[in-house]
């Protein structure tokens, strides 16, 4: 069990240049199998996913050069193997659904655990990339504590309607429609900023895709794929985390943002509680007047609200970053997850530090927030950003904090508690992975 300890109370100020987003990186890795051209990739982070996804790799012969000191990736996969008898794709990492496609378009077959999964957000059925496994012509059965997907020829081009915009099924889809000889066409796509990333290093290889950044997919696929370099953009939930951080410490940190136009809502969000984003020549800082306050609506019988939902909605990962700065303002607000039946069940938690939050249901609390708070010791469930929240919490109130079980972090951000010393935080591992 690794545990973050920190002693709050600091103002963290200074400049950060954060990391790639894992949920671009990990699905462009994915899509790397798909040619067997060498490509070199700048910008990876140095995270458990990434480290878990390149043994993949070399377990299955490619050739994989990582150099963590610069994020540059070198890959080709030339002389890779699949034997389904032997080779599995592991459980923990749900990303590894991904390679499902790359593996069909190259061997016919791939296998999958039967209970692969991620965070504990809740149900995360796999049923919606099985349809769309099934709508390319991919045979689906069970085997023992696995799934086995099967293709006796190549995959054929399909069009699909998703059931809602499942960000990890719009990728899916991408890259079987990559391998399909001919148009395939997906509506209600996922439209995340690492979505629209991703489909630009698919197009960067070769494959004209219509319509990123919007509802509806148009895939030309089965031209053969090149290889080629990509730099990968910075992580839109690191920058608000470390924006985050400087607010609710009431400190002053400035963090590298090469893409300020995904951040007029986030920069909104912000506002709600009394905390003013500004972006220029490539940096962004978040800024408030005072201590944080919820701003009263124009409409005086509602509260403030935070709606996160998918893209472009406020982002439901980013959820829990907004739940502490609700804490540590005056007054209350309301924070709706409308994707994740089980992401909220953290929130007692912060009741350890003196905070007041009610949980109206499985989908929305409410925080009444302002009131003094003092160290303590919490439990982080499996989800990245609700540790972080906690840590946030901790880092804002004088004393020491431990944030138990905070391991989550490192699939996400590389070198977390290093940046935090840099902004002049007092925070350390109990414990090394």
């Amino acid at each position: 069990m690794s545990s973050l300890i920190v002693h709050g109370g600091t103002p963290l100020r200074g400049r950060i240049t954060p990391s790639a987003n894992k949920n671009a990186v990990l699905p462009v890795l994915c899509a790397t199998l798909l040619t067997r051209e060498p490509l070199r990739l700048h910008g990876v982070p140095d995270i458990t996913d990434v480290r878990k996804i390149l043994d993949i790799f070399r377990s299955l012969g490619s050739e994989a050069r990582m150099d963590h000191a610069t994020g540059t990736l070198e890959l080709h996969h030339r002389d890779t193997v699949f034997d389904a008898a032997r080779d599995r794709l592991p459980e923990e990492m749900r990303s590894s659904i991904m390679l499902v496609p790359p593996l069909l378009a190259r061997f016919g077959i791939a296998r999958l655990e039967d209970n692969v999964k991620g965070c504990t957000l809740g149900v995360r059925e796999i049923d919606p990339h099985v349809d769309v496994f099934r709508r390319f012509g991919g045979k689906v059965e069970r085997a023992s504590g696995s799934l086995l997907v099967r293709c006796a020829g190549p995959l054929t081009p399909a069009q699909h309607w998703l059931d809602y915009a499942s960000v990890t099924t719009t990728e899916n889809f991408v890259l079987c429609a990559a391998a399909a000889n001919g148009s395939s066409t997906l509506t209600n796509a996922a439209s995340e900023p690492h979505v629209q990333e991703f489909c630009r290093f698919m197009a960067m290889l070769g494959v004209r895709i219509e319509g990123i950044g919007t509802s509806r997919l148009t895939v030309h696929g089965g031209s053969a794929l090149g290889g080629g370099e990509f730099r990968f953009d910075e992580d839109f939930h690191e920058i608000t985390t470390f924006l985050a951080l400087g607010a609710i410490t009431g400190g002053d940190v400035v963090v590298r943002n090469s893409a300020p136009e995904n951040f007029p809502l986030i920069d909104r969000t912000f506002d709600k509680f009394g905390v003013t984003v500004t972006h220029a020549d490539g940096w962004s800082r978040a800024s408030s007047t005072g201590p944080l306050k919820v701003q009263t609506p124009f409409t005086s019988n509602v509260l403030t609200k935070v709606e996160a939902a998918p893209w472009p909605y406020f982002p439901v990962d980013l959820l829990p970053i907004f739940i502490a700065l609700g804490v540590r303002a005056q007054g209350n607000a309301m924070f709706w997850n409308k994707v994740y039946d089980g992401a909220l069940g953290w929130t007692g938690e912060l009741s350890k530090f003196g905070a007041h939050v009610f949980s109206s249901d499985p989908h929305r609390l409410i925080s009444f927030g302002g009131s003094p708070l003092t160290p303590a010791v919490v439990e982080s469930p499996y989800i990245i950003r609700v540790a972080i929240a906690l840590f946030m919490v901790a880092a804002s109130i004088e004393g020491r904090s431990e944030i138990r079980n905070a391991a989550p972090i490192r699939r996400a951000h590389p070198r977390f508690a290093e940046n935090l010393r840099s902004l002049g935080a007092q925070v350390e591992w109990t414990s090394e992975e």
